[in-house]
């Protein structure tokens, strides 16, 4: 899956475009590297999203193309 759309589906970010963007603009990272909207995110990925005044970083757990809202949280954990 796109990153763009795991970072919309997992609702990290709330819209594709607005993804689309932060990873154009370099604000998000995967596995330490500066990552572009179409990397194909694999479980196990490290994500680290510098939006705002705290980054974010979290462990891809589950690459899902349809999530509830319930579901969402179980597709990333928060790591340090």
């Amino acid at each position: 899956m796109r990153l763009d759309k795991y970072l919309k589906n997992s609702r990290l970010i709330k819209r594709r475009t607005i993804a689309n963007e932060a990873c154009d603009a370099g604000k998000v990272v995967v596995n330490g590297k500066v990552a572009r909207a179409s990397y194909d995110v694999k479980e196990g990925d490290i994500i680290e999203i510098q939006m705002g005044a705290k980054p974010v970083k979290v462990r891809v757990l589950v690459v899902s193309e349809h999530a509830t809202k319930a579901d969402a949280a179980q597709m990333y954990t928060v790591t340090e």
